[in-house]
């Protein structure tokens, strides 16, 4: 039986702000009362990133809002946490982050069965001239299909 994968959120600034070099499925480590507030869509990928601490992946700035339901159970919000890759991930990972313009961007949470996993990518900054081509080919491959369709009709 395949795992059904529901989108929990996506990090869509990240597609425009870099390339995109290789994507990397992980585990996260987390408290019940924030599993039960990502179920309910309370997460927000907006400016996290993840680093390198002692041969440990930790996640910063992911948004996880309080659950209502959770009283005193709920932590903060934006504290750091773990994220769960295999060893040989991590040491490949470390290599990467060394050279200059590599860092680790979240790009999807979502729902992989019961577990929520994140999408991670390690990724190289795009300079302004970058983004432009960029749009530039978007728009250029959006009249480009409009064409079609105008002339298909």
């Amino acid at each position: 039986m395949a795992d059904s994968i529901k989108l929990l959120a996506q990090n869509k600034k990240a597609y425009h702000d870099y390339f995109i070099e290789d994507t990397y499925e992980c585990g996260i480590e987390l408290v019940g009362t924030e599993v039960k507030s990502m179920r309910a869509g309370g997460v927000n990928l907006k400016d996290s990133y993840a680093n390198l601490r002692n041969g440990e992946v930790i996640l910063h700035n992911m948004h996880v809002s309080p659950y209502e339901k959770g009283n005193i159970f709920n932590r903060d919000p934006l504290r750091e946490r773990k994220l769960l890759l295999h060893k040989y991930e991590i040491r490949k990972l470390i290599g990467k982050t060394k050279e200059t313009g590599y860092s680790l961007v979240p790009l999807k949470v979502y729902l992989k069965g019961s577990r929520i996993k994140i999408e991670l990518a390690l990724v190289k900054g795009k300079k302004l001239y970058d983004k432009r081509d960029a749009i530039a080919d978007r728009d250029a491959k959006r009249q480009i299909d409009r064409k079609i369709k105008e002339y298909n009709r």
